[in-house]
Formats: C-alpha cells, sequence, structure tokens
C-alpha cells in the first residue's frame, strides 16, 4: 500500500456527495471483493481492497482442493463485469481489526452490489443494528433471484454439484505436480488460454491453464523484468539450548528449563527484506494492469530445467492483440535475454532486440544511465550509381563510378557490402588456401555483377587495424578505413531464380532493385554479421537475418552438411617457367579455348583462369604492345581493360609461351578482339616484326592503329605522318604527361606543392569539410592525437578546418589544452605549430582519400636551399612568381623521383619534376629562375637524352642573359654549376659567394 492517502490522491467528490471516490478496477480476487487503483498521473498509482457493501459471495479453493459451490462462476461474474473499468464507490461501514473496508461500488449509474445480488451471485448478510434502506433494497433483490432459481439459488438436479471446481495440485512451488515436457510437447506453438491470477514480477505470471484449471507458473519468453526483491530468512538470535563451555561443544547432560515468553518471541525466526531492483515495482505495475485478472493467449516455447514454462503472453487491447513481451521491452521495463529468446522464431527474437536497441537509444528507464560500448564504426551517407568493374571476393565489390571521369583512379571505388560476411580467399603467395565455398561465393557474384549498373548506399565506414587486410594502403596509421554500403542491381537478369527467395516487394523498406547482401546470404555463401548494440549496421539487416534463417532451413551453401566442393587451382604465375611451358601443348590442343579474366596486369597484359585445364596463367596480347608502367596513356589503357574484360567470360587463342613463362595470343570478348579495342583507342601500338601472319586478326588491327594515328589520339596524339617506322619501332620523343595546377606553397630549394585542378576530389573535399558539424574542443584525455595520425587542424592564418597529419607533438598524454602541435596540412602542403584546442578527431569519410597537395620541383636546376647564399632570394622570387596572385600553370613531368617513400611531413614523400609553364604570358617558370639569377643549371651527363639536350640547350640562354647582367648568384662573377663534383681551391671559394 502506498504511504500516500488514497483518499488524497483519487477523491471525486460531486457536489453533494461527499465521500464518494472514483477509481479503476485493477483486480477481481472473489465473487464480492475487488482492488480499486487510483486515477492519477504516478507511474504507481494509490490501490485498496474493498468488498461489496452487506454481500457474501462463496469462497473460492487456492491451489488445489474444491471451491465453495457456484465460487468460481461468481467470480467470473463480477471480474467480467468489472475488471479494468472506472467505478465510483464510498465506504458504507468497517469492522474492526479488519483492513477492508465494505463499499458501495457503481460503474457508470450500475450499482455493483444490486447487479450480483440480481444475478444471483452473492448471499445478503443479516443486518446488524439499524437497517438501511440500502440493505432493504438487497434484502427484496435476493428474493426475487430465488424465486427465480438464479445464481447460487438454481435447484436443478446436479448443479450444485457441476458448480464445483475441483483443481489439481497446483505446479507453483511444486514441479512434480505438473509434466512440463508433456505439456509443451502437445502445444508447442499453439495457442492456449489463460487467466493471469498473479503477477509476481514484470515478467513472470501465476495463471490458470483452460479449461482444466492448471495452476502453474509462466515466465515470459525473451525478456527479464527487474526482480521484486525476496524476503530471506535469518537465525534465530536465542538458541533454544544454551551452548556448554565445554570443549568441542560438549554439554554437562542437565536438562534445560522451558522458555519463557520473552525467550520464544526472540527465538523466533527473523526475515531480511530484499528491496525491489530499480523499477521492479513499475514493471509489475505495467503487466498487472494488462493481464492480472484477464483472459490471455499463451504459446509456449520451451521449457528450462527446473521445469518452468517459457511463453509468449498475448492480451487483448481492444481489437488488437498485443504482445506483453514487446511491450515491457519497448517501454524501457524488461532487458532481452538471449537464454530465453533462444526458443522463440527467428522474426520474434529480432523484433525484440531490434525494441531492446531503441529503449537503449532513447535512455528509456532501465536504460537512463546507460552508456553505449565503444565502437569503431560510423554511419556515412554516400549514394553514388556505377557500373562493376571487380568483384574481389563474396563480400567486396569495386564500382567505377559513374559522376567521375573515365580513366580516374578515384573513379573505382571499393565498397565491402553491409553487415555481411563471406568465406575468405586465402593467399596462394603465403600458402593460405581459399576457405570452404570462397571461391564458390566470388563466382556466384562475378556472373551476376560483373559489367552490370548498380545502385550503391554507402552505410557506415569501420576503422580496421592494417594486419586484417589483405592489402595496407600506403599511409602513417596503422589502420585503414573501410567503407560499408548496400548494394542493388538495377537490371534484372541470372538474378531471377533468386527473386524468389528474397524479400517480397510488400516490404517496408523500399530497395530500388535486388540487394546483392541479401541474394548471397540466401544462397549460402556468407553469414550475417551479429553486431553489438549501437554499431553500426546495413539498412537492411532484418532482410538480411530473414534471408540467413531461410538459408539455414534449406541446408544451402556453408549450412550444409555436406562436404564442400574442393578444386585443385594450379597458378603458373607463381610457378617456373619450365612448368608453364609443359602447359603449352594442353592450351594449344583447342584452337580456341574459354577463360575468365581475373586481372589486369598491364593495358595488354593478363591472369587469366582457364577452367577446363584448372589453371592460371599470364597472357600477353601478340603484337600489341601498351605504354609501360608510369610512362603517359599507361593507367589509361589499364583502366580501359578493367573495364572493358575485367573478370569477364573470353576466348583465347595461344600461339607460344616466352621465356619468363607468359604466354601469347590473342583474346576476344563477346567475340571482339580486344587488341582492336586497345589501338581504336590510341592506346596501344602494333608490333609485327616477328610475323603479321601468324596473327588473327591482323589486318584489322592494323586498320585500328591507322585510324587512331590519323584521328591523333593518344599516344599519337603528336604524331606526323611519314615519322613513324613502320615495324614498330617505338618514337624517340615520348609524350610527356602534364596537367594544369595551383601552387599552394613554396619551400626552399626549388620545391613547392601543387594541386591538380582538374583533380574531382578536390571539390568533393572541400564540400566534405565545410558540411561538418565543429564540435567543442575535445576532453583531455578523450581525444590523444600522436605522431602520423590524421585529423583536423584550425589553419592561423583564415581559422579553416583542414586535414592535417601530426608531424611532431608532446611526450606522453595530453596535459593542457595548450600543448603544441606541428601538424602538416595534407591537401595544402603547409606545416605549423597548434595547440591541443586547434585540433579535432577526423570523420572517416574524409579521412580516407590521399592527401592533394603534390610536392614538386623544378626540373633540370640547381636551386639553393634557405640555408645557402641566395636561397632565401630563390624562395622569395618563386613565391613571387608563383603565390603574387591565384594562376593556373601548366605542369610538364619530366621525371618522378619516388626515393622518398612514405609521406612523412613537409618536403618528403615523392617528388615530380616539373617545367611550370605561365600559359597566358607562355613562359616557363625555370625559365625565370634562371633570368632572375636565384638558380643555375644542372650539369649535363656525358650521355644525355635527345629531348633533355633540347630542354637544357634551352634555358642556357636565360642563364647566359643572368650571368651576363650579373644579377643574383652572378653578381660577383662566373661560379661553377656543380660545386660538388668540381672544387675550387679555398682563395676562389671564398670570394665566389654572396658575402
Amino acid at each position: 500500500m502506498c504511504l500516500i492517502s488514497f483518499r488524497s490522491l483519487v477523491m471525486a467528490q460531486p457536489a453533494g456527495n461527499s465521500g464518494w471516490l472514483r477509481g479503476k478496477v485493477k483486480a477481481v480476487l472473489s465473487g464480492d471483493t475487488l482492488v480499486i487503483m487510483g486515477i492519477t498521473k504516478a507511474e504507481i498509482p494509490p490501490e485498496k481492497t474493498v468488498v461489496l457493501a452487506h454481500l457474501s459471495a462463496p469462497r473460492l479453493a487456492r491451489r488445489g482442493g474444491q471451491d465453495d459451490p457456484f465460487a468460481w462462476a461468481s467470480r467470473e461474474f463480477l471480474r467480467k463485469f468489472c475488471i479494468g473499468k472506472e467505478v465510483v464507490f464510498r465506504t458504507e461501514y468497517t469492522i474492526p481489526n479488519f483492513s477492508r473496508e465494505f463499499c458501495s461500488v457503481f460503474v457508470g449509474t450500475t450499482n455493483v452490489g444490486n447487479e450480483v445480488v440480481t444475478r444471483g451471485w452473492a448471499k445478503v448478510k443479516e443486518a446488524k443494528g439499524e437497517v438501511t434502506p440500502e440493505h432493504t433494497e438487497l434484502l427484496r433483490l435476493e428474493e426475487q433471484a430465488r424465486q427465480q432459481g438464479v445464481g447460487l439459488w438454481e435447484r436443478s438436479p446436479g448443479s450444485v454439484d457441476a458448480a464445483i471446481r475441483n483443481l489439481p495440485p497446483s505446479a507453483v512451488g511444486d514441479p512434480s505436480n505438473l509434466d512440463a515436457m508433456g505439456l509443451l510437447a502437445a502445444n508447442k506453438g499453439k495457442s492456449m488460454e489463460a487467466i493471469v491470477e498473479q503477477v509476481r514480477d514484470g515478467s513472470s505470471l501465476r495463471v490458470y491453464l483452460l479449461p482444466d484449471f492448471q495452476f502453474v507458473q509462466v515466465f515470459v519468453a525473451g525478456i527479464q523484468a527487474p526482480s521484486m526483491g525476496r524476503r530471506t530468512t535469518q537465525e534465530p538470535t536465542m538458541a533454544t539450548e544454551i551452548p556448554s563451555d565445554e570443549p568441542n561443544g560438549e554439554t554437562n547432560g542437565e536438562a534445560r528449563g522451558p522458555l519463557t515468553s520473552a525467550q520464544r518471541v526472540t527465538s523466533s525466526p527473523a526475515f531480511n527484506e530484499v528491496s525491489p531492483d530499480a523499477f521492479g515495482r513499475e514493471a509489475k505495475h505495467f503487466t498487472e494492469i494488462r493481464v492480472l485478472n484477464r483472459d490471455v493467449r499463451i504459446v509456449l516455447e520451451g521449457v528450462d530445467k527446473f521445469s518452468n514454462l517459457i511463453g509468449s503472453v498475448y492480451y487483448s487491447d481492444g481489437e488488437s492483440a498485443k504482445d506483453l513481451a514487446m511491450e515491457l521491452i519497448e517501454n524501457g521495463f524488461a532487458k532481452y535475454v538471449e537464454w530465453s529468446a533462444s526458443m522463440m522464431e527467428d522474426e520474434a527474437r529480432r523484433k525484440l532486440k531490434a525494441a531492446e536497441l531503441q529503449a537503449k537509444k532513447s535512455k528509456l528507464r532501465l536504460w537512463t544511465n546507460y552508456v553505449p560500448p565503444a565502437t569503431n564504426s560510423k554511419a556515412i551517407s554516400d549514394n553514388f550509381t556505377g557500373k562493376v568493374v571487380e568483384v574481389v571476393s563474396g563480400d567486396c565489390i569495386i564500382v567505377a563510378d559513374d559522376s567521375l571521369p573515365f580513366g580516374s583512379p578515384a573513379a573505382e571505388r571499393r565498397v565491402n557490402l553491409s553487415s555481411i560476411r563471406c568465406p575468405k580467399l586465402g593467399n596462394p603467395r603465403r600458402d593460405e588456401k581459399p576457405a570452404p565455398y570462397a571461391r564458390e561465393a566470388r563466382e556466384f557474384l562475378r556472373t551476376r555483377l560483373i559489367g552490370r549498373q548498380v545502385q550503391v548506399s554507402m552505410e557506415y565506414s569501420r576503422k580496421v587495424p592494417l594486419a586484417d587486410g589483405s592489402a595496407a594502403p600506403a599511409g602513417p596509421a596503422d589502420s585503414r578505413v573501410m567503407g560499408f554500403g548496400s548494394v542493388f542491381l538495377l537490371s534484372q537478369g541470372k538474378e531471377n531464380e533468386d527473386v524468389s527467395s528474397a524479400t517480397p516487394p510488400t516490404s517496408a523498406t523500399q530497395q530500388p532493385g535486388v540487394n546483392i547482401a541479401e541474394l548471397i546470404i540466401a544462397r549460402g555463401f556468407g553469414t550475417v554479421i551479429r553486431h553489438r548494440d549501437f554499431e553500426e549496421r546495413s539498412n537492411h539487416y532484418e532482410n538480411l537475418l530473414a534471408a540467413e534463417s531461410r538459408a539455414t532451413a534449406g541446408r544451402k551453401g556453408i549450412h550444409s552438411a555436406k562436404d564442400p566442393p574442393s578444386m585443385h587451382v594450379t597458378d603458373l604465375l607463381t610457378t617456373s617457367a619450365k612448368k608453364a611451358k609443359d602447359f603449352l601443348p594442353f592450351l594449344q590442343r583447342n584452337r580456341r579455348m574459354s577463360a575468365v579474366v581475373e586481372y589486369v596486369l598491364s593495358g595488354h597484359r593478363f591472369k587469366l583462369y582457364v577452367p577446363k585445364e584448372t589453371c592460371s596463367i599470364a597472357f600477353s596480347l601478340s603484337g600489341v604492345r601498351c605504354p609501360g608502367r608510369d610512362e603517359p596513356y599507361s593507367n589509361d589503357a589499364i583502366s580501359l581493360m578493367r573495364r572493358k574484360i575485367m573478370q569477364r567470360d573470353v576466348e583465347i587463342e595461344v600461339e607460344t609461351v616466352d621465356r619468363t613463362g607468359t604466354f601469347l595470343g590473342s583474346l576476344w570478348e563477346s567475340k571482339t578482339n580486344v587488341g582492336i579495342i586497345l589501338l581504336e583507342a590510341g592506346l596501344a601500338r602494333l608490333q609485327t616484326g616477328f610475323g603479321a601472319d601468324r596473327i588473327p586478326d591482323a589486318h584489322l588491327l592494323s586498320q585500328a592503329e591507322q585510324s587512331a594515328k590519323r584521328q591523333k589520339l593518344k599516344i599519337w596524339e603528336n604524331y606526323v605522318e611519314g615519322e613513324e617506322v613502320s615495324n614498330g619501332a617505338t618514337n624517340d620523343k615520348k609524350q610527356k604527361e602534364e596537367f594544369k595546377a595551383v601552387v599552394t606553397e613554396v619551400l626552399g630549394g626549388g620545391k613547392f606543392y601543387v594541386q591538380a585542378v582538374a583533380d574531382q576530389k578536390v571539390a568533393s573535399i572541400q564540400q566534405q569539410l565545410a558540411s561538418l558539424n565543429i564540435k567543442e574542443a575535445p576532453v583531455i584525455g578523450a581525444f590523444n592525437p600522436k605522431k602520423g595520425d590524421l585529423v583536423l587542424a584550425q589553419f592561423s592564418a583564415d581559422n579553416s578546418w583542414n586535414r592535417a597529419m601530426v608531424v611532431n607533438g608532446p611526450r606522453g598524454a595530453v596535459q593542457t589544452a595548450k600543448d603544441n602541435f606541428e601538424v602538416f596540412y595534407i591537401d595544402y602542403g603547409n606545416q605549423e605549430a597548434v595547440t591541443y584546442s586547434q585540433l579535432r578527431p577526423l570523420d572517416p569519410s574524409v579521412s580516407s582519400a590521399p592527401g592533394l597537395a603534390q610536392l614538386c620541383q623544378l626540373a633540370y636546376l640547381k636551386v639553393p636551399t634557405l640555408e645557402e647564399d641566395y636561397g632565401q632570394e630563390a624562395a622569395m622570387h618563386l613565391s613571387e612568381i608563383t603565390l603574387s596572385e591565384p594562376k593556373q600553370f601548366k605542369a610538364v613531368i619530366e621525371e618522378r623521383d619516388t626515393s622518398g617513400g612514405k609521406v612523412k611531413g613537409q618536403g618528403t614523400g615523392n617528388i615530380l619534376l616539373v617545367t611550370l609553364v605561365d600559359e597566358e604570358s607562355d613562359s616557363s617558370v625555370n625559365a625565370l629562375m634562371l633570368k632572375g639569377g636565384v638558380a643555375r643549371l644542372e650539369k649535363r651527363r656525358r650521355w644525355e637524352p635527345k629531348d633533355r639536350q633540347q630542354m637544357l640547350d634551352e634555358l642556357e640562354k636565360f642563364q647566359a642573359e643572368a650571368r651576363t647582367k650579373r644579377l643574383g648568384m652572378w653578381e660577383y662573377g662566373d661560379i661553377e654549376s656543380d660545386d660538388e663534383e668540381n672544387p675550387l681551391p679555398s682563395a676562389k671559394k671564398a670570394g665566389a659567394g654572396k658575402r
């Protein structure tokens, strides 16, 4: 009973009717007794037990035995008439030393006591003292019921015996009185009718199973509500015998006298109350007002080791049925428990788990102080469409983004399928064999996706250690960020056969096409990841779980009891050239044979899998040669072949094998010679010096090359009729790679950073950074950037936030917000010192793209460093030319210096040696540096390529002009072009510098 006065909380006193109270019937204990609770805003309203004034109903048996005649029918009439209804009541009288009050109760305008007597379900007590008009009316109604022979007054033969319940022994507290397993076997999955007699706690009920009135305890499946506490027995404070002082407790044999009254009181057992858990009372009340003394349906799910029944409980709420477990979970009154949820259907179990997750997010009741566990995943949102160019594994594909230009390295995006895991393919170079069904999973996706248009919805990213990936990307950190998304096939082909097992169109989640992850899970080629709470997951996670359930039930793929298919593939790329030559007769046996392109090694060289011979081979096109590595248009040729033939079914003709074990021949995709595609695009040359008569389609190849020459495509951009040698000899003058650039930072020694103007990533990353919500300074200790980490840093010049790499920082953990960090802005090339308060963690959605700033150096020049004479002047002169006003330059790549290795900070990493051309004035920055006397030419080497000799000759004129005018470093006369290789006498050297 609540300590707050029931009358003060629920009193409803209409004018002139003092003493009348309003409430709602919570329980009906017998044919004359009700439990009424107050109508308040309190989560647990006060309540009281009342007896209908002047009435006496037959008594019900408790836990076995027999009722009084008509006792159950009497209680049932009052229960159905009153339960859950609002009533108005008033205390008519009380009895000393009796806790219950005797009341008049009204439902609407109906007097409940009068109605019970009229129906014959209670007797009227004799009046003690003055007879009231109400009592007189009850006596009249009782006499009327007696004459009509209704209710208790029925006198038909056998009616009394039929109105007595003979209850079976109660199973509550004595499991031997119930065959729990037999009951489960007979009723598994069936709906059983029951009446709830008692609510032990929010998830534990004691019910009568109808029609046999077996009294049992049922635990609600899948959940557990807080405990209601318990009473524990304590030892008596005084023993019945006084212990002896003798050793080992021996007594002297004297008899003890009888205990006094005081001793008997103190020696009685004491009880310790264990308080209910938090929200235990609230959970119990929540359950009581929904199911106590109500008709419910119970679906038995299982039996635990103590023979307790586990079941799902459904109650009526108007015209709909409600699941008690779901209601408790959704309102934060119970927790999901796996041990009993495992007995339920998968769909019901997933709904309970999802409801608990939502309650945690909303921090409802039990979860008020819930702190989500740390996770390395972060939600992202990025949708795009494209064509699938490669299937890496059963759960990873590469898609060429339609919005990015063809051939751009950024166009091919790696997409890991959200929330699924497929068997790993292993690594033959590390002698790791593929896991069972790994090849089958990849082949399943290859046949359905390669070259097909898909829509990708990126959903989350996850930071993983490099050891988890098959290849570690270059970078300073010891982890990488992987992007996960859902992929939908927009047009239907072979996947039609699988659509029937996928989610039906009526699914609540609208999908733009067939979900690829769902297809592969339904085929049994993967499993669904069981994410932790608050870990990001697929937006179609429920569909994936449903597909996995179907695959498990159908024993498909990895769920099958059969041995997985085994296949041995000979990889001739990792064996000796001699073994490859041994395979040549088998590959020549049939003139044309089928193959699958596994990888594009270069524009004209591929790795092929030949199913008939179960081997993988290196294959090169006869007579067709694309630009080599790092040559202009090499990447274009690779990109074209990845789009056209990567992982496609092709036909090959093998002619011979070279001394490295590479097979030479012709290759057709969809009856088109791949050599023709390369030659027509201007990405290859035809080399027929060893005999064109042996090459199929030789005349078509020649026509394709001539067409590209006429249109001056790609490698033929500077082609002049008659200069090319027809036997396939390469042109001496290579076409140099060039790009439009903006200088972002100038260093000493002729080095500077640029951004490529045409790079689509520049605008994309700037837009993403602008859209970020920069939060307050991080709490010290929560964010500890270390050397090599990518962070967000605030640039001091304009207070903008940019991607930066920590170059140096304080030793140990951060102590104050003013601790200094040296950072390098990877998109601009600047480097500066900032405080801890100017740093923020970097969102994974923008951290995966490499830095946009490219380190360059002026080609053919020797520029003094900042520490050398004229170094400061050289840096200032270069800054004035490139940074004084926003300007685009044409950067012509003369050479690449890759000796710098990984980027570690400003001035490190791979360097492009470039000629920087100002197209407006048609002059090169290299020439202007020489003309200003702040740089000199590199020393000529003995054997110079022709193009390098021409460039040095051109630049020599500008150096000669500076020397003549005694500008810059030439102001004191001539100097050697290379002091290190040609040291001057000490006397001469002393006068060669500025000072």
